[in-house]
């Protein structure tokens, strides 16, 4: 089992929607469902919703202030209309919901995203990261050990620092 207190799936979801970018409504439920969400279905305009929600959590991910992360991550909460309570649907075990089940998909999605970004600002800032190489936009939550990834993968950190080799020779 893989435990991620780091703001949970929640923040993995949105990190992952992040990184989607504009996609199909099937590519977007498929990467929900894959992290536990029980999302069904999405229309296009849910869809392009979603594209435009992503946009504004990559600004929490990219941001490296907390006050200024804290405030994006604040209207965020205010505008999905976030109201964590647990529930127990589908013979589930108890589970922590961030809007009523009979909210619309798009407002879930919205309260579910920005609920797991605002508990990972709350645990550990630090864990919530773009990747540090210019060229890529991947953003990520740290769930390594010690909590200082500066790169969403290792194939991006070797491409820095064989560029850097490179140029410490030519020098």
């Amino acid at each position: 089992m893989h435990f991620n207190p780091y703001g949970g799936s929640a923040a993995q979801v949105a990190a992952s929607l992040v990184n989607l970018g504009p996609t199909t409504p099937e590519e977007l439920v498929a990467v929900m469902r894959a992290h536990g969400m029980s999302l069904d279905r999405l229309t296009t305009g849910e869809a392009a919703a979603i594209a435009e929600w992503a946009a504004r959590l990559r600004e929490v991910f990219e941001e490296t202030g907390t006050d200024r992360r804290v405030d994006l991550l604040n209207r965020l909460l205010a505008d999905s209309a976030s109201q964590p309570y647990i529930s127990r649907h589908d013979d589930s075990p108890a589970h922590l919901h961030y809007a009523s089940e009979r909210a619309a998909r798009l407002r879930r999605v919205q309260a579910y995203t920005a609920g797991g970004l605002a508990h990972a600002l709350c645990e550990e800032p630090a864990r919530i990261g773009a990747c540090a190489r210019e060229e890529c936009r991947t953003v990520y939550i740290d769930t390594s050990r010690n909590g200082r990834r500066r790169y969403c993968t290792t194939r991006c950190a070797g491409r820095v620092h064989v560029a850097e080799h490179r140029r410490r020779e030519r020098t």
